[in-house]
C-alpha cells in the first residue's frame, strides 16, 4: 500500500510519464529478470526472457493534464488539454503548473456566485471560459514564475481510503493498472511460480492520446499473447444511462469485455479461470473498439491474441476517481492464475 499511495500522487502526466516510471521500475526490480524501455518511456519488466512465446500484460502509465496555451496581459492563462481533461470540474481546482524550474502552484479561477445574472441562463464552464490565476499582476510576472506557453499542468488531489475498502485519487485511472501488474510479477516471483514463456510486465506510455505508447511497444515485443488491463465506467451512481453504458459497480468484481479486438479463446480461458476459482467477475460490451491499449495489441504483428480485464471506477477523469480495493485484489489474483492456464505455443488459433 505505501508504493500504490507514492505512485498514485506522483504526477505522471501524457509525455512526461519518466518520474512515474522509475518509481514502477524501482519496484519491480526484485521480481523480474531485465528491464525493456523504447524512445517515449514505455518500461517493460521481463520474466523467463528469451523464450520463444511471449506473453505480454499491460497498463498504462499516464494521467491526463492540461497545457498552458495562452497568457493574457493580465497574467491569466487559459489552457488546452493533454487527454481527456474535463472542464466542468475545473473551477475552483488548485493546479500544479510544471516549469523548467520546478512546480507553480494555481487555481482554476470562477466569478463568484454574486456576480452572476439570475435572471439569465447561466454559463457554464467551458475550455473557452476556464482559466488558472496564479497571483501574477501581469503576463510579465507569470514568466519570471518560468511559466510558458507549453508547460504541462496537473491536480494536485492525492491518495485517500474512505469507509475502509474504497480508494479515491485521480489518476487512479490507470496507474492502478501499473500497480496490479507489478503485483502480479511479485506474486509470481515470491511463489516461484514457472512460466513456459516470457512474460513481459509492460508499462506503456500516452494511452489518453490514442493509444500510443502501446502501438510503438508492440512492435518492439512481438508477443503472442497480451492481456490488458485498464478502468471502465461504475454505472450504478446517478445520471448513467445503464442501457447505454451497461451495468457494472464497484466490489462485484473485475470486468471482462465483449469486443471484437478481443480473441475469445483467451476471454474464455480467463473466464474459465474466473469461475473454476471463485473469483466473482462482471461482463461488459463495448461496440467496434475497447477504446483501451488492447486495440493496439490485437491489431499490431499480423494479429495478436488479446483480451481485456477492467477495473470497475467511478468518476473517471476526475479529481476523486473511486475503486474498490476487494476489485483489485480480485483482478490480481485472476491474472496470476491465468497466467498458469496460458501455454507456449498456438493456443489462440480460431480453426483449432
Amino acid at each position: 500500500m505505501d508504493f500504490f499511495e507514492q505512485y498514485l500522487n506522483n504526477a505522471a502526466p501524457t509525455g512526461y510519464e519518466v518520474s512515474g516510471q522509475k518509481l514502477w521500475m524501482n519496484y519491480l526490480k526484485p521480481y523480474v529478470d531485465d528491464f525493456l524501455t523504447d524512445t517515449y518511456g514505455t518500461a517493460v519488466g521481463i520474466i523467463n526472457p528469451g523464450q520463444d512465446y511471449r506473453v505480454v500484460i499491460e497498463a498504462h502509465s499516464d494521467e491526463i493534464s492540461w497545457y498552458v496555451n495562452y497568457i493574457t496581459k493580465d497574467g491569466l492563462i487559459y489552457v488546452i488539454r493533454n487527454g481527456g481533461s474535463d472542464h466542468q470540474i475545473a473551477p475552483s481546482k488548485w493546479v500544479n503548473i510544471h516549469t523548467p524550474g520546478g512546480i507553480v502552484p494555481g487555481v482554476f479561477g470562477w466569478p463568484a456566485i454574486h456576480t452572476r445574472k439570475s435572471e439569465t441562463k447561466e454559463e457554464p464552464p467551458k475550455l473557452s471560459n476556464i482559466f488558472i490565476d496564479v497571483g501574477a499582476k501581469d503576463s510579465n510576472e507569470v514568466d519570471d514564475m518560468g511559466i510558458h506557453v507549453g508547460c504541462v499542468i496537473t491536480y494536485p488531489d492525492t491518495f485517500r481510503i474512505i469507509n475502509n475498502k474504497k480508494v479515491v485519487c485521480r489518476a487512479i485511472d490507470n496507474r492502478v493498472g501499473g500497480f496490479m501488474i507489478a503485483q502480479v510479477a511479485r506474486l509470481l516471483h515470491e511463489e516461484k511460480i514457472d512460466l513456459p514463456y516470457s512474460l513481459y510486465i509492460t508499462n506503456s506510455v500516452q494511452e489518453e492520446v490514442g493509444l500510443r505508447g502501446a502501438e510503438m511497444i508492440t512492435q518492439t515485443i512481438k508477443p503472442h499473447a497480451a492481456i490488458i488491463t485498464d478502468v471502465c465506467h461504475d454505472t450504478s451512481t446517478p445520471m448513467i444511462d445503464k442501457k447505454s453504458n451497461g451495468d457494472i459497480q464497484i466490489g462485484q468484481g473485475p470486468v471482462i469485455s465483449y469486443a471484437p479486438s478481443i480473441h475469445h479463446k483467451l476471454r474464455d480461458t480467463i473466464i474459465k479461470t474466473a469461475a473454476d476459482n471463485d473469483i466473482p467477475f462482471q461482463r461488459m460490451a463495448s461496440h467496434r473498439y475497447t477504446g483501451t491499449d488492447t486495440d493496439a495489441f490485437a491489431y499490431s504483428n499480423g494479429g495478436v491474441a488479446s483480451a481485456l480485464i477492467s477495473l470497475p471506477l467511478r468518476y473517471m477523469h476526475t479529481t476523486v476517481e473511486m475503486a474498490h480495493l476487494d476489485d483489485i485484489e480480485h483482478l490480481i489474483r485472476l491474472y496470476l492464475i491465468s497466467l498458469q492456464n496460458l501455454k507456449s505455443g498456438d493456443q489462440f488459433n480460431y480453426f483449432e
